[in-house]
């Protein structure tokens, strides 16, 4: 394969084929980051050029679930920005507890990546149950990408996500994950309650859910603010009337024409 990288018409039109299959406004300035993405799987391929990396995906239907895996961001840490964790552990589960006794807490992990977000919110679940019999949980975790859902699917981590969670929450590293040969693995309490299922967030979920919770987290940013708003609004569709909305540490939809009520930073409720 040539090793000069991108014509400026292959780039803008892969660009484009990003936008058309994930709504992620990409720019030139990602060239680098875009090239190093899809050249295992051009390589793999055994074909000489992106531009016939790129006529395959417009061409063959069965490809476009490998591109999307390829160019989609999933970066992610258990219990990622500690003050969220924090609002989520004592006070929303205490006060929705209290304004809907005996009813099961339906969250949303909105891009659920390789899974770390979800299984933290199972564990701030399986505390809280234990301080609270009667208290029920479901966690309905969502991605655009079929091969990073594998992974939240198994539940096995190592590197940094395993490092951080060891340093900052020893105990429930011990509770609730045993040792693999990657590092640590989820233990089956985390994933009764769970379930994952590939979504666009720029369509509607089906079926149709009224969610309690909703983390849409650090992934606003990679849409244009026409994408953002069409986020929002399917997202809306999916959210009960008392229901909380968390965004990302770098985001804030304030200045969008939405039915979002800001309550703290990366806090929202429906108003």
């Amino acid at each position: 394969m040539d090793a000069s990288g991108f014509t400026p018409a292959t780039l803008n039109a892969l660009i484009a084929l990003v936008r058309k299959h994930t709504g992620i406004a990409m720019t030139e300035r990602k060239s680098v980051l875009l090239e190093r993405r899809l050249r295992p799987r051009v390589q793999a391929l055994k074909l000489s050029s992106y531009q016939d990396y790129l006529d395959k995906v417009e061409q063959d239907r069965a490809e476009v679930p490998h591109f999307i895996d390829l160019v989609t961001t999933n970066d992610t840490l258990f219990f990622r920005t500690p003050q969220v964790w924090e609002y989520v552990e004592k006070e929303f589960l205490p006060q929705w507890w209290a304004a809907h006794p005996g009813q099961r807490l339906k969250v949303w992990s909105a891009a659920a990546s390789s899974g770390e977000e979800l299984y933290s919110m199972a564990v701030l679940c399986e505390e809280f149950a234990e301080r609270h019999p009667g208290f029920g949980y479901q966690i309905h975790a969502t991605d655009i990408s079929r091969q990073i859902l594998a992974l939240a699917r198994d539940g096995q981590y190592g590197g940094r996500s395993v490092e951080r969670l060891q340093s900052t929450h020893p105990d429930w590293v011990n509770k609730y994950f045993r040792p693999s040969a990657s590092g640590l693995r989820v233990v089956d309490a985390l994933k009764k309650n769970v379930e994952l299922a590939q979504h666009n967030l720029l369509t509607p979920l089906k079926p149709s859910r009224q969610f309690d919770l909703v983390f849409l987290r650090n992934v606003l940013i990679y849409f244009d603010q026409e994408h953002q708003q069409t986020i929002l609004q399917q997202a809306r569709l999916s959210m009960a009337p008392h229901a909380i909305m968390i965004v990302g540490e770098s985001e804030s939809i304030t200045g969008l024409n939405t039915a979002y009520q800001f309550d703290r930073p990366m806090v929202y409720r429906m108003e």
